[in-house]
């Protein structure tokens, strides 16, 4: 069947996620070095231990993992919505980025509440001004949408997803964007490959799922009866027990293969 749909990832494929998070680490571990002499990669690396230990033991840890939010986007999400887990982390998250920040410049010597705030709130800051867009993606997404209806799918807490996709200014270039968060399935889960489907009023063997996951984009996709293109930016080796129906570097080449 010829291809109608074409979906897309966000992060680390149309937006830089795990770079902006890492640079937004390293530009608060630095006030750390100016203060304490602490080294900003080392704390970076400690921070990012902390945290995750935290994490696991969140009082909404099922409804993360449902939803995919990860320990270093919780060090910055607002969990805002009306769900009782978000209402439940949303009162414990200044008490999870305190604890992480100081349990990490502990482990350096550094006993200083006062100061684990200011990472923490510097932190947020940080990130919330690195939101960076791949230089293929508006070009490629500008002419997808001239030939097939285009959707986005991403993991994710709501509001976190929302505001990176609002500061981005990609929101008009989709007519069906599904969250996570606010549909409370994730992928690599055929539900909400299928809610996707339904709201583009396409079936699944007419659309593709463009990703950096191979799990969750390609696999999940192909679960689920789409075609999974699978974008390497880095040029890892795949993993043998998924197949990609197509493989790409870079968005550029996507519309040779649809």
């Amino acid at each position: 069947m010829p291809t109608e749909a074409v979906i897309f990832d966000l992060d680390d494929t149309l937006v830089v996620e795990v770079a902006s998070a890492d640079a937004a680490f390293i530009a608060t571990c630095a006030l750390a070095h100016k203060e304490y002499g602490i080294d900003p990669e080392g704390l970076h690396q400690t921070v990012r231990l902390k945290a995750r230990e935290l994490w696991y033991a969140s009082p909404a840890r099922a409804y993360c993992v449902d939803i995919g939010i990860s320990s270093w986007e919780g060090l910055w999400a607002r969990f805002r919505g009306d769900d009782p887990n978000l209402k439940v982390l949303r009162a414990w998250a200044p008490t999870y980025r305190l604890e992480a920040w100081s349990r990490a410049l502990a482990e350096y010597g550094a006993n200083d509440p006062s100061f684990a705030e200011q990472l923490a709130d510097t932190f947020q800051s940080e990130r919330r001004g690195r939101h960076v867009v791949y230089p293929d993606t508006k070009p490629t997404l500008d002419d997808v949408r001239e030939r097939y209806r285009v959707a986005l799918l991403t993991n994710g807490a709501a509001d976190l997803q929302r505001e990176k996709i609002r500061e981005s200014k990609l929101a008009p270039f989709f007519e069906v964007i599904v969250i996570s968060g606010e549909v409370g399935v994730r992928k690599p889960e055929p539900e909400i490959f299928a809610l996707v489907l339904d709201r583009l009023g396409v079936t699944a063997g007419t659309a593709v799922m463009v990703g950096n996951s191979l799990g969750s984009d390609v696999a999940g996709a192909q679960r689920a009866g789409l075609k999974g293109v699978w974008l390497n930016r880095s040029g890892r080796d795949c993993d043998d027990e998924i197949e990609p129906d197509a493989k790409i570097t870079s968005l550029s080449e996507l519309k040779d293969i649809l």
